[in-house]
């Protein structure tokens, strides 16, 4: 979902000036995936439509590719983007998880390949009315669908403390999480970006750090809310099985805890036994599904740092199914 402002590969031309958020990581993901012309693609985190228009534009004449997002407004840019595709693109508003159901329902087989740019878009952060960013006043909402469950306000001002400073720890591994937990708890009601901003400042003061203070809340917030964690947990079993044989899998990731959970299911899925080390025999029955292409993460070079810094985070890890 990261469309990000960075330069897209020459070779299969640059997007529309009218469509200046730009993918990262744009030609090492068209690297992994190989689009070709007659195979199927998804785009699980369409976001802007950057990294689709690459892909269908390698696959051209006839490749396809569904692409899924639950966020209107990301979904009414990339309609406009991939127009010129015509009939050779899907679009649904549907979270990945949900991929299996919808590639069913369109009465496709399996996919040649798929891409997750998990986490929040830097189009989104700019977006001031979505809550996402603490650079800019909005209401707290931080939802990617703004039609469904609570909102970042509705977590901060209806949890425990406890509750709160579990998720400042967990997800944002805030070491001041009791601490801020506590000020907007005695702060509450809280409903827009600045006013938690300020309570997080007011609460730890003298905050050293290369970072801004709120940042770890902000994130802790937005993944709490979209409940993004579990998401990625439960839905790469079923993306892997979406894949024909030796079609392949690419997933960036803007933090440790996203990239973890990827890392984990790769290494766990590559290997034929699972059984505990210290066990003699087999007993878990488990088969290899997928090879891992990356043996570390692809980072964004320092050319696309330059010209995007947001880009500095982001992990691509790739797998192809057996």
């Amino acid at each position: 979902m990261n469309d990000n402002h960075i330069g897209a590969g020459d070779d299969v031309g640059n997007p529309s000036e009218n469509f200046p958020h730009q993918p990262v990581l744009y030609q090492e993901v068209l690297d992994a995936l190989k689009p070709e012309p007659g195979r199927d693609f998804l785009d699980g985190t369409l976001g802007a439509g950057g990294h689709a228009e690459g892909i269908l534009k390698a696959s051209s004449p006839d490749g396809r590719l569904l692409g899924l997002d639950i966020d209107q407004q990301a979904i009414a840019i990339a309609q406009q983007r991939l127009k010129p595709f015509s009939d050779r693109v899907v679009i649904r508003q549907a979270s990945y998880k949900d991929a299996p159901a919808v590639l069913e329902e369109l009465g496709w087989q399996k996919v040649q390949g798929i891409l997750l740019d998990l986490g929040v878009s830097s189009m989104q952060i700019d977006w001031s009315d979505r809550g996402f960013s603490f650079m800019a006043e909005g209401p707290l909402d931080m939802r990617f669908n703004r039609e469904t469950g609570p909102s970042a306000a509705d977590l901060v001002n209806s949890l425990e403390e406890k509750e709160l400073a579990d998720i400042l720890w967990k997800f944002g591994e805030e070491r001041y999480s009791r601490r801020i937990a506590r000020a907007i708890v005695n702060e509450r009601p809280i409903h827009h970006t600045h006013d938690l901003v300020r309570v997080i400042k007011t609460a730890v003061p003298g905050y050293e750090s290369h970072i801004h203070p709120a940042t770890r809340t902000f994130q802790a917030l937005r993944i709490a809310t979209n409940k993004e964690l579990e998401t990625i947990s439960s839905s790469l079993p079923g993306l892997v099985d979406c894949l024909n044989p030796g079609g392949r899998i690419a997933v960036i990731s803007f933090h440790s805890l996203e990239d973890r959970i990827v890392k984990q299911f790769f290494k766990q899925e590559s290997k034929d036994c699972i059984c505990p080390p210290e066990q003699p025999i087999c007993t878990c029955g488990h088969i290899a599904s997928i090879d891992i292409i990356t043996k570390k993460p692809i980072r964004a070079s320092e050319d696309e740092i330059n010209k995007n810094p947001r880009a500095r985070s982001a992990r691509l890890r790739v797998a192809q199914k057996k």
